[in-house]
């Protein structure tokens, strides 16, 4: 049908329109985020841009749905303000015969919306915990910036470096400040270098001093050297030792159903419901009152949002601790929420009127009128 395919047109327009906007904004989040993260030493600073990919890949399920709603009420409700949908309604159709259209548009996208939500997700989240660990791993020399203080990944030792020659593994202006056991130990040297010996690498310091104090004795060893090799730890390169269930894939929480496991599995199963249960509220709210605003009915789009998300959050809180059953879950929080939208939606497409008892007795025991 010819409105049919307009209406098609024009919901994919709107949705790639609110696409660009959503993931703009987000990718700019996240950027600020992550380049905060980095400065904290969470991340690799040269990592930034594919920690933010990432990213914003395990959000797109979420941007979606938001989308999809948003194409869905808006493309609507600018219908009804242009009186479209007289047009549809004189011609014998509801409400309810919208169903079968909106569903042909949005079907691809909640293939997609579930694909991430179930395939694209863990991968995605996985690779940033890979990155952050390999980050966390890394060896002593790669911990090392100029002009900075920086922790040796065992926690023993401090190390400073005024300033290094790019490429050449050396630097001048050494400080390294030791704490092992009962042994406190400070070396400094005007010059550092790095080198490889019996296969191990060794940080050789060259005209420098190293001051050395055991605690509990007040005496205080002062030794000058013009070549000194200090042992540097090399990066680790050993596997993560534990993985989150949000790395997971949909099959290993499948295999193993766990309180953790599942709680993952109901968040990642209501990212696609979700975004089902968002086409129905979309239809269900569409309209126009000319006494509020244009924006009235995308701050209704946004607030059962914002509500329906965080009550995802909630629900795999609860399932993790215990509070509430799997299935459970599913069936009141979706099953629920597409009840009241069918609801809604009959409701409007019947002209349904809800009166209380009380105010029907008023109304028929209002006196008539004289003229």
């Amino acid at each position: 049908m010819l409105f049919h395919s307009s209406l098609r047109k024009e919901l994919a327009r709107s949705f790639g329109a609110t696409l660009v906007v959503l993931v703009t904004v987000v990718m700019t989040m996240t950027l600020i985020r992550t380049l905060g993260e980095a400065g904290r030493g969470v991340f690799n600073p040269s990592d930034v841009m594919i920690i933010m990919g990432y990213t914003v890949l395990s959000d797109m399920p979420t941007i979606l749905s938001m989308c999809l709603l948003i194409a869905v009420l808006s493309v609507l409700t600018r219908m009804f303000r242009d009186s479209e949908m007289v047009i549809w309604f004189g011609s014998g159709h509801g409400l309810t015969s919208l169903i079968k259209p909106l569903f042909r548009f949005a079907w691809p996208i909640l293939l997609v919306i579930t694909a991430l939500a179930l395939l694209i997700l863990p991968w995605a989240y996985g690779r940033i915990e890979d990155m952050r660990d390999r980050y966390e791993k890394r060896g002593d020399l790669a911990r090392i910036e100029p002009g900075q203080f920086q922790e040796s990944a065992s926690g023993e030792r401090v190390f400073f470096i005024e300033k290094d020659a790019s490429g050449t593994q050396a630097g001048s202006n050494v400080f390294i400040a030791t704490h092992k056991l009962d042994k406190e130990t400070i070396t400094s040297a005007r010059s550092g270098r790095v080198e490889i010996i019996s296969g191990e690498k060794f940080l050789v310091l060259q005209n420098g001093q190293r001051l050395e104090k055991v605690a509990g004795k007040p005496d205080l060893t002062v030794a000058a050297f013009s070549t000194y090799g200090a042992q540097v730890d090399a990066d680790d390169q050993s596997a993560r030792s534990f993985v989150p269930s949000a790395a997971k894939s949909t099959l290993e929480l499948l295999a193993s159903p766990t309180k953790a496991h599942l709680a993952e599995l109901a968040w990642r199963a209501g990212l696609a419901l979700a975004a089902i249960n968002f086409v129905v509220i979309g239809l269900a709210a569409a309209g126009v009152n000319p006494r509020v605003g244009r924006a009235a009915n995308l701050g209704f789009a946004f607030g059962a949002f914002v509500v329906y998300f965080n009550l995802l959050i909630l629900g795999k809180s609860w399932i993790e601790t215990g509070q509430v059953q799997f299935g459970v879950y599913l069936v009141a929080l979706h099953g629920g929420a597409l009840a009241l939208a069918l609801l809604w939606l009959t409701k409007r497409n019947n002209n349904w009127v809800f009166r209380l008892p009380g105010a029907t007795r008023r109304a028929s025991r209002a006196p008539e009128s004289t003229p």
